[in-house]
C-alpha cells in the first residue's frame, strides 16, 4: 500500500536549499568523533586493562591511551570514569580503592574473566564493522578496463 503522505522526489528539497546558514563542518566532525568515541571507549578500556600487567587507576589509563595515540587521545579523560564504573557494575572489571598519600584515594581496576570473554566478542564485532566501513568508505578499487560492468 502506498502512503499518500509519503514524500516524492519532487517534494524533497536539495540539501543546499534547506540550510540558510553555512554548514558547520568542524562541528559535525566533533559530533561524529564524540559519537564514535562513546561507542568505542568501553572496547578500548577493556583492551588496555586486558594488556596491563597490574591494576590501573583512571589517570594511568588516560596517560596510557595518550601515549599510544599519535597526536593525543581523541577520548577525553573525564569520559573514561563513567565507563569504568559501568564496566565494573556489569562485572567486566573488578576494582579496589587504595588510600593515596598525595590526594584522594585511587580506584584501581582490573579486567575479570567475564570482561575477557566480552572483550573477545566485542573485538570480533569491531573487526567485522571496521572491515565493512573500510570496504564501503575506503578508497575505491579501480575496475580493470576489460571487465564487464553490470
Amino acid at each position: 500500500m502506498i502512503d499518500p503522505n509519503m514524500e516524492t522526489p519532487e517534494d524533497i528539497e536539495p540539501a543546499d536549499a534547506v540550510a540558510d546558514e553555512p554548514l558547520d563542518i568542524d562541528g559535525l566532525a566533533r559530533k561524529f568523533q564524540k559519537e564514535l568515541n562513546s561507542g568505542l571507549i568501553a572496547l578500548v578500556l577493556l583492551s588496555v586493562l586486558e594488556r596491563a600487567r597490574e591494576d590501573l587507576y583512571g589517570y594511568q589509563i588516560a596517560k596510557s591511551l595518550q601515549a599510544m595515540s599519535v597526536g593525543g587521545s581523541p577520548m577525553k579523560q573525564g569520559a573514561l570514569y563513567p565507563v569504568l564504573r559501568t564496566l565494573s557494575a556489569h562485572g567486566l572489571l573488578a576494582s579496589r580503592v587504595v588510600p593515596s598519600y598525595a590526594g584522594p584515594p585511587r580506584r584501581y581496576y582490573r579486567i575479570t574473566d567475564t570482561g575477557r570473554e566480552t572483550l573477545a566478542r566485542w573485538l570480533g564485532i569491531w573487526t567485522t564493522t571496521r572491515q565493512f566501513v573500510d570496504a564501503v568508505a575506503g578508497p575505491a578499487i579501480p575496475t580493470p578496463p576489460d571487465s564487464e560492468q553490470p
